[in-house]
């Protein structure tokens, strides 16, 4: 195959491994915040709420997408789990 030929097929994949790990991060720490939140909320007595319930099972998708290398998704359902954590901290 031709140089020129290779060389925007490479930029290409570099390109898609580059926006699949760009939420990497965010997943990660979004995550280790929630998780610290939800044992907070839990020590705090409200593990019985539903928003308590919500966010458990957003972090547990959170996880699993983390797992796939889903960092986008991964990201936004932790994010989503701490307004949760939140609204339970605040009685809702």
């Amino acid at each position: 195959m031709k140089a020129w030929i290779c060389l925007p097929l490479i930029a290409l994949v570099l390109a898609g491994c580059a926006g699949k790990t760009a939420y990497r991060d965010s997943c990660g720490s979004q995550l280790d915040a929630a998780w610290h939140e939800l044992d907070i909320a839990k020590a705090e007595g409200f593990a019985g709420t539903v928003s308590y319930s919500k966010a458990l099972s957003l972090l547990t998708g959170a996880k699993t997408q983390q797992q796939f290398e889903a960092y986008e998704g991964c990201a936004s359902k932790a994010e989503k789990a701490r307004f949760y954590i939140r609204e339970s901290r605040a009685g809702r």
